[in-house]
């Protein structure tokens, strides 16, 4: 078969639409298996209590899982004119978008979850998120903006011949 040539094929919206609400049904899964994970290991080990921690940060998860999620949900809701799809909403799958940070902020704190039910240490993973968004302001906002060349000014040629005759006849003087 012959490679793809030209321009890359564009998802339309009812595509969009349709991987929007599967990526939504698979970190929902992600979710709610992280938690039942969470549940078994700390009863499997008798390493659950009712402690005011444990309980807190069973909260602060969860609270961590739903920012990103509904913000997904609500990035990616469609617009509909009677039956007919006009807009699917943001594309949650485009690679390096916002989407793509949710997902990571919930595959982490799966992670976190699911391993700090083995050892309580593993709550520190939670600082990759503010290492990774460190990053990220360095790479596309401050780093550009530090380390960008200086601007380069066009001078009409009538103006630069003028400049150095002024340069030569400085110099002539010295």
């Amino acid at each position: 078969s012959q490679p793809n040539k030209g321009k890359k094929k564009t998802k339309g919206q009812k595509e969009i639409h349709h991987d929007n609400l599967a990526t939504l049904d698979y970190y929902k899964k992600v979710i709610l298996i992280a938690n039942g994970l969470n549940i078994v290991i700390r009863l499997a080990l008798s390493n659950y209590d009712s402690s005011f921690g444990c309980i807190a940060g069973w909260l602060l998860i969860n609270i961590v899982f739903a920012v990103p999620f509904y913000t997904m949900s609500s990035m990616s809701r469609p617009t509909f004119e009677g039956n007919s799809l006009v807009d699917a909403g943001f594309d949650l799958n485009m690679g390096s978008g916002m989407g793509e940070h949710l997902k990571d902020i919930i595959l982490l704190t799966a992670i976190v979850q699911v391993s700090s039910g083995l050892w309580f240490y593993c709550w520190f993973l939670w600082l990759l998120l503010p290492g990774r968004a460190l990053h990220l302001l360095w790479v596309n906002i401050l780093s550009p903006f530090f380390f960008a060349p200086a601007p380069q000014e066009t001078i009409d040629p009538k103006k630069q011949k003028k400049l150095d005759r002024k340069a030569k006849r400085y110099q002539a003087v010295r």
